[in-house]
């Protein structure tokens, strides 16, 4: 039996899951100003009580890594690298756009591809894209969305858009292959693939890592370096 406890905190939903085997037992989410500070420690007690767990029991701590939120993740690791710390247990470390991508899996067919998106602001989001097997074909960046934005990959087939910014996304890119999903960021997914990678024997280093915050690695490298975009 392989308990692993899950967090994702990268969005301002608070959520996070418990899979025994790779296999979902439960999950709670809550969208709350807030809820990541004052609430996450209470909703993972509330969440192993309801499984007759407990902190014990977990044998593994899964997290969203980034990029996202700055506060969210800071505080979801934080609470992670704690929680693996004190039980001496392994750290897993999951993007959040890969975790997002996991979630269109029973929706994308015809090896169309996938491309995961956290709003930034105005036009910028943060993306990824993934192909039908999870294998990133372009890299984590940030991209200003314009209505030709992604066509070469739309003029070749099936493009699933999903993430927090899909809205605004999808007011802009009209093409004909462009697939529009809501569906939520959960820590079911976050611990899915940290199944995987506990499998794997993946794990991230518990005294090094630290979140992907990507626009916050931009801006450094910018004030270093005015050449850098």
């Amino acid at each position: 039996m392989a308990v692993i406890l899950s967090l994702e905190t990268s969005t301002p939903i608070c959520s996070i899951a418990l899979h025994e085997s790779g296999a979902l037992i439960r999950e709670k989410s809550l969208d709350l100003p807030g809820a990541h500070s004052e609430k996450l420690m209470g909703m993972i007690d509330t969440l192993l009580d309801e499984c007759q767990l407990t902190v014990e029991d977990v044998e593994a701590v899964a997290v969203s890594e980034g990029p996202g939120s700055y506060t969210g993740l800071r505080i979801g690791v934080s609470v992670a690298k704690g929680l693996a710390f004190a039980r001496e247990i392994p750290l897993i470390a999951i993007s959040t756009l890969k975790a997002m991508a996991y979630g269109t899996k029973s929706y994308v067919n015809d090896n169309g591809l996938i491309v995961a998106m956290l709003d930034a602001r105005r036009m910028e989001v943060y993306r990824e894209v993934f192909d039908q097997e999870l294998h990133s074909v372009n890299k984590l960046d940030s991209e200003i969305i314009d209505e030709e934005s992604f066509t070469c990959l739309l003029d070749r087939g099936k493009v699933y858009f999903v993430g927090d910014a899909v809205k605004k996304v999808s007011e802009v890119i009209l093409h004909p292959n462009a697939v529009f999903l809501d569906i939520p960021i959960s820590a079911n997914y976050v611990g899915a693939l940290g199944y995987e990678k506990f499998q794997r024997e993946e794990f991230a280093d518990l005294a090094y890592f630290v979140p992907n915050y990507l626009k916050e690695f931009k801006a450094l490298q910018s004030k270093k370096n005015p050449l850098l975009i």
